[in-house]
């Protein structure tokens, strides 16, 4: 009987597997990089609603007198989405900033979903790993084969590095990195079907090509970092450092064959070259897959026929740290003979790093090997804004407008490149202090469940799997540092997940989870119950949760609904007023009343209220039309769109000395909007804000000596 339980354990795995990878696609592939509010709106709302369902589910069935773990880091991470959802009463882009709320108000759902499910279903673990580890493999397969087929799938796709599906080659790495660590679990775990941890070889061979063909020097270097982690941590080193090598020098072989082809490592290559240079990548991708599934199998056939002794595992592992050695050796060496020597040439690395005005490497694979990076100059931005509102920031997503101010080059950035400057630019200290007491109580939350400097304990497969989990996260937290990783939502939500699952389950010592009874099966055992079907369930389920139970979980289920309420708003104004605009031309009437409901869905958009303006300046309602633009400015008045556009109107209407003063205020707060190498490069809005400007100048000078 128990053979038989345990069986049917492991096939019930493969559902739940399937439910993870399929969720984190779906994340993926429709909202992509995180940038179109559409689909961020609609992944929001549906992460929402399910984390409520599933947390008030859990409030309601979970066995009783267990203690719920993780209930201090779920309650900061909602207190920082609070935080920011209540920046919008300083925020220079209040309507950025409310629905960058919507998105953590979803992360938070995903945090509390993990940690509440695994109060109920802890043995389900492997399905998390595994989930990860099948969604990392589709993701990046898309990746690879929009460099194998462009002519199908990526046309119009000029540079070398992979990018799809986020559109974004450092959130395509980091899948990779994430997913290289799950397959090390995979691969090196004792317990499971062989020749499913043989597919963690091909598996990680394909998420390493990808990783090293999306150039993203950060995600290598989060990756190094958990791989550390890993082997520090984790026993099974010598099967994990199988997986790493055949799978690694096989993705190293394909790799060189690509950076050796110019029509793959080159950018703007024609599309005739890509295509013809793509299929010869994907046939040797094929072949990678092949050779490394055929491996995987030889390897674990071996080490099931025959396990190697201790002595072996000596050797090889006193091997494996002499080749480290030698290659750390080696690598000293050569700093020391080249022409700066081993200081100098740190010391200049470091200085390159550092430097806001270096220049930014191309995008071809020599940028794996150089150092400079622009993240310095964002930096550098993002601490100058905290300098100015160092308490509270300039509210959440604040960045991008406020960073107008001080940038000196005409770059569109959205985001700081790392969530700790973004923090501090945003939410200043306060939201930074919440954000380090979030990572310390969730670290001691996870330390509950791995372990991690205990070396006495038990090294179960759960255990491991925890592990693994957590250098995951680490990887994340690493790359988050470094790049905006953060806002990604296919990749925060995996590292949500697993994070939630840590702080959630609690120790792993004692007895094993046992199971409990439903409310619809104590029904049948319950006297009076018996035949009464949807009122006998709705009894025993009062009888067993009790109402205080049951009133949290509707609440949690009604303020998931809210929360996706809220969430839904910027896109319905945003629906309003692209449908005002594509009324104008034939009811002018009706586009006024679409602007009007543009602005009652979102009062907190400037992009509204221009619309609006725009629509009844159309209509012959110039007054009205510049209250409204005034309006604008008041609700945003460190956002210079809102002055260019009051400038523009008075400057129209032959109010010159207004218009000045407005374009003024739009130039003090975006210097660079009028840069001359804007102007030389002939873009319209710099050249637009200018001719302006001048013209104002132009006829207030005039008035004045007249007048």
């Amino acid at each position: 009987m128990r053979l038989r339980m345990q069986g049917t354990g492991r096939t019930a795995l493969w559902w739940p597997t399937l439910l993870v990878a399929a969720s984190f696609c779906l994340i993926t592939f429709y909202a992509k990089g995180g940038l179109n509010l559409e689909s961020m709106t609609a992944i929001e709302m549906v992460l929402t609603v399910c984390a409520g369902l599933a947390v008030g589910a859990v409030v309601a069935l979970a066995p009783v007198g267990r203690r719920a773990y993780g209930l201090w880091p779920a309650g900061l991470l909602l207190a920082f989405a609070a935080l920011s959802a209540l920046s919008v009463v300083w925020s220079v882009q209040p309507d950025h900033s409310w629905q960058d709320s919507g998105r953590l108000l979803a992360y938070s759902g995903v945090f509390a979903a993990a940690v509440a499910l695994v109060r109920v279903a802890p043995e389900r673990w492997p399905a998390v790993l595994g989930g990860i580890a099948l969604a990392s493999v589709v993701i990046c397969a898309y990746a690879l084969l929009t460099k194998i087929f462009p002519g199908s799938l990526a046309p119009s796709d000029t540079f070398a590095r992979l990018e799809e599906p986020y559109g974004y080659w450092n959130a395509l790495g980091l899948t990779a990195a994430m997913g290289v660590i799950c397959c090390m679990w995979l691969g090196a775990r004792r317990s499971g079907h062989a020749l499913v941890s043989a597919l963690a070889y091909p598996a990680a061979g394909l998420l390493a090509l990808t990783l090293v063909l999306a150039y993203s020097r950060g995600a290598l270097v989060a990756l190094a970092i958990g791989l550390v982690l890993w082997f520090c941590l984790v026993p099974l080193r010598l099967r994990g450092a199988a997986v790493l090598i055949v799978a690694g020098a096989c993705a190293a072989a394909v790799a060189a064959f690509d950076f050796s082809k110019h029509a793959l490592s080159a950018e703007g290559v024609a599309l005739t070259q890509r295509t013809s240079a793509g299929h010869q990548l994907g046939a040797l991708v094929l072949a990678m897959v092949i050779a490394l599934t055929v491996a995987g199998i030889a390897i674990g056939f071996l080490d099931a026929r025959r396990a190697p002794s201790l002595l072996l595992r000596r050797r090889v592992g006193a091997l494996l740290l002499a080749l480290i050695a030698l290659a750390l050796v080696g690598f000293a060496g050569a700093l020391a003979h080249s022409s700066r020597g081993f200081t100098g040439s740190i010391s200049h690395a470091v200085s390159v790093l550092t430097n806001p005005n270096a220049k930014t490497p191309p995008n071809t694979p020599g940028r794996l090997t150089a150092v400079a990076s622009v993240r310095a100059r964002y930096w550098k931005e993002a601490l100058q804004i905290y300098d100015a509102h160092p308490v509270l920031g300039v509210g959440a997503d604040g960045y991008q407008t406020a960073r107008l101010r001080f940038r000196t080059e005409t770059l569109e950035v959205k985001h700081a490149h790392g969530f700790a400057v973004q923090t501090l630019a945003d939410l200043g200290l306060v939201g930074l202090a919440i954000a380090l007491a979030l990572l310390l109580a969730w670290s001691l939350a996870a330390r509950r469940s791995t372990h991690p400097l205990d070396r006495r304990s038990n090294y179960s497969p759960e255990r491991i799997g925890m592990l693994s989990m957590l250098c995951l996260v680490v990887v994340f937290g690493v790359h988050s540092f470094v790049d905006w990783t953060w806002y990604v939502p296919g990749d925060a939500c995996v590292a949500l997940l697993c994070a939630g699952w840590l702080a959630g389950r609690g120790p792993l010592a004692g007895a094993a989870y046992q199971p409990q009874p439903l409310a619809g099966n104590r029904d049948q055992d319950e006297p009076g119950v018996r035949g009464k079907g949807g009122r006998g369930f709705a009894a025993a389920l009062l009888r067993r949760s009790g109402p205080y139970r049951l009133g949290l979980a509707c609440a949690a289920i009604v303020l998931a609904l809210l929360a996706a309420w809220s969430q839904w708003q910027p896109q319905r104004s945003e629906d309003a007023r692209q449908e005002a605009l594509a009324l104008l031309a034939s009811s002018p009437r009706r586009a006024e009343a679409a602007a009007d409901t543009a602005v009652a869905r979102d009062p907190l958009s400037a992009e509204a209220l221009l619309t609006l303006a725009s629509i009844q300046q159309t209509a012959g309602q110039p007054a009205i039309a510049r209250a409204t633009l005034q309006r604008a400015v008041r609700l945003q008045p460190s956002n210079p769109q809102t002055w260019v556009a009051l400038g523009k109107y008075d400057l129209s209407a032959g109010n010159s000395q207004a218009a000045l003063k407005e374009l003024q205020a739009a130039i003090y707060l975006n210097p660079e909007s009028i840069a001359p190498e804007a102007i030389g490069r002939g873009e319209r809005e710099a050249i637009e804000i200018h001719n302006d400007y001048i013209e104002a100048l132009r006829a207030s000078g005039s008035k004045s000596a007249s007048g």
